[in-house]
């Protein structure tokens, strides 16, 4: 018990340093969100001081509120789930935005991400079980993908199987036009079919990774006594790999899944610029270029929790498949 309130506690210290840090940077910016949206509201008039006095506390930049009082109020109404204004989609609101655009990103980054460990981990497990063989001297083969720029490996996908092939469309998450958005077959198939490209070069660039690096945990464990031991029992040779080598190899694939699962939205900028995919990625690029920083304290939140969220459920994970870190706790 002790150690789970030890990382509960870790993970609430590390969430409010992040938020602290979420609400100065944008702030240290240059530019004014207020002054970002008067231009856009220019065209249909003259602003009056009340007017713009009014935007200012609709996005939460009111200039009559001391830093600290702002501070205590972005902490109030982001444990209440009211993120602000969006410049960028003014007047939608940041939650709305971020509602929006995240599930596209979880779905890609999300389930790629997935994909590539579990195919990695599992093929890394026969390479080092099988050292010598096909597969293991495939390895070679395989991280030249993960050595190429992530970018240039979509760009020349996006190349051979949408302008060669044609097999796959150039952009977009689904079929404008002949689909509408929910839960729905066509829809569904739709998004399936867009993003199968953009997953695909997630899967080739990340897969190697995660297959040499539990290739090389299972040779080091193979060389383990209770391996020996468990061998000499006469126990199976498919129960030794997986409940003996394959589950303690694991572990530190496991700690780098965690990290790299929490920063999928945060990765997902480059995948979304190639293939021009309507997730998150896009919507903070835009943020950016509007100074809207609602949005981006939004975004950031969603990429500070999913980060702390995928650390700390790894860690307890970690203390069930390896009861020793419990007691060094």
């Amino acid at each position: 018990m002790r150690y789970y309130v030890q990382k509960l506690g870790f993970y609430a210290v590390a969430l409010w340093a992040a938020l602290t840090i979420n609400f100065a940077l944008p702030r240290l910016m240059p530019g004014d969100p207020v002054d970002i949206l008067l231009s856009k509201l220019s065209a249909r008039g003259p602003v009056t001081p009340e007017a713009r006095q009014s935007i200012a506390l609709l996005l939460g930049t009111e200039t009559d509120q001391s830093l600290i009082s702002q501070y205590f109020s972005y902490l109030g109404n982001v444990f209440t789930g009211d993120l602000g204004l969006s410049v960028t989609y003014f007047p939608q609101t940041v939650t709305d935005t971020i509602a929006q655009t995240l599930p596209w990103t979880i779905a890609l980054m999300g389930i790629a991400t997935v994909i590539s460990f579990v195919v990695g981990v599992g093929l890394g497990q026969l390479a080092g079980w099988k050292r010598g063989s096909f597969l293991d001297n495939l390895i070679p083969v395989a991280t030249m993908f993960q050595a190429v720029p992530y970018f240039w490996l979509a760009l020349v996908l996006l190349y051979l199987f949408s302008s060669v092939f044609a097999v796959f469309p150039t952009n977009g998450g689904y079929d404008v036009y002949g689909t509408t958005p929910g839960l729905n077959w066509p829809f569904l198939r739709s998004a399936v079919y867009y993003g199968t490209l953009p997953a695909l070069t997630i899967v080739l660039s990340s897969v190697a990774g995660w297959m040499l690096g539990m290739r090389n945990m299972m040779v080091s464990t193979l060389s383990e006594d209770y391996i020996t031991t468990a061998e000499a029992k006469g126990l199976r040779p498919r129960r030794i790999m997986t409940t003996y080598a394959a589950r303690n190899a694991v572990l530190p694939s496991l700690s780098g899944f965690a990290i790299t699962l929490g920063f999928v939205v945060a990765g997902s900028i480059v995948a979304e610029q190639v293939f021009s995919y309507p997730g998150i990625g896009q919507t903070l690029l835009s943020a950016v270029q509007n100074n809207d920083y609602a949005l981006m304290q939004g975004i950031f939140l969603v990429i500070t929790v999913s980060v702390l969220g995928a650390n700390l459920a790894v860690d307890l994970l970690y203390s069930l498949i390896d009861p020793r870190t419990r007691a060094r706790a």
